[in-house]
């Protein structure tokens, strides 16, 4: 009973902000203080969501299976294109990054060897890579997985090497006392001291990498929630946009809530975690 008067405590403080700000829009937009075309009420963002989520043919039950007319809306099939960008460019971009961030992290010689060109890189933000992307790859998904994998890959590298670097030095001396081989040092020691830092990487480079698929989705391809805000702003569809940005937002607390919850699981021995 206590564990539930707790949550719903937390709940209320959630969305109180948020209600007491929609009530506020909505009164300033109907008293005619803020323009609808400049900024549209809640209520219209709303029912434009709806039209965006809902698909427009009607069902027929001889053609499609439910299922699939639910989702052929454009809002599920702009949400389906970014998170399989999202996460292809993810991939490309973290597994490199954890494998070089090991070796960084573990060996002296190859930090001093490729440190000075990663810090050359890193502060170079993926949006100036734009063009070359679209000359190297041309237009469609491959620009777009470029981006996004740069996006993801500096935030996973540099917090794996300071997870390896970070590594208690006394936990390593005594397992080399106790007659551990490198490969046991590694996989028993370092790789597990060194795991909040590559999944805090981990979360951090899939919030990069979504920044930067609405940016790509602008830029090279014709489909996501990038693309979709940039033909409502073409057509001047306000409402629109901001349902796009809200779609945006959600999808985004979606991805960091999984992200958290791997994390917390994979943690769950660490004294920082539940």
């Amino acid at each position: 009973m206590k564990d539930r008067s707790s949550l719903l405590k937390k709940l209320l403080y959630a969305i109180l902000l948020p209600a007491i700000l929609l009530v506020l829009w909505e009164a300033l937009s109907r008293g005619g203080i803020i323009s609808p075309h400049i900024l549209p009420s809640p209520s219209r963002v709303f029912l434009r969501w709806i039209d965006y989520a809902l698909p427009h043919e009607p069902y027929d039950a001889g053609k499609t299976h439910f299922v699939a007319w639910l989702f052929s809306g454009e809002m599920p099939h702009d949400v389906l294109a970014s998170s399989m960008r999202v996460l292809g460019g993810f991939v490309i971009g973290a597994l490199p990054a954890l494998v070089l961030g090991l070796l960084m992290g573990a060996s002296t010689f190859i930090y001093h060897l490729f440190n000075p060109l990663i810090q050359i890189l890193r502060p170079i933000p993926p949006i100036a890579y734009i063009p070359l992307a679209i000359l190297w790859f041309g237009l469609g998904n491959p620009p777009a997985f470029f981006l996004i994998s740069l996006g993801a890959f500096f935030p996973v590298l540099m917090n794996t090497i300071s997870g390896v670097r970070h590594v208690d030095r006394l936990l390593i001396r005594a397992a080399r006392n106790l007659g551990a081989s490198g490969h046991t040092l590694f996989l028993r020691i370092i790789l597990p001291a060194a795991m909040p830092y590559i999944l805090t990487g981990l979360r951090v480079g899939i919030g990069v990498a979504f920044i930067v698929v609405i940016v790509a989705e602008m830029i090279a391809v014709n489909s996501g929630l990038g693309y979709r805000i940039l033909e409502a702003r073409e057509f001047l569809w306000s409402d629109k946009i901001i349902a796009g940005m809200i779609t945006i937002g959600l999808l985004g607390l979606a991805i960091d809530t999984a992200m958290s919850r791997i994390n917390h699981y994979l943690l769950r021995w660490h004294s920082g975690h539940d």
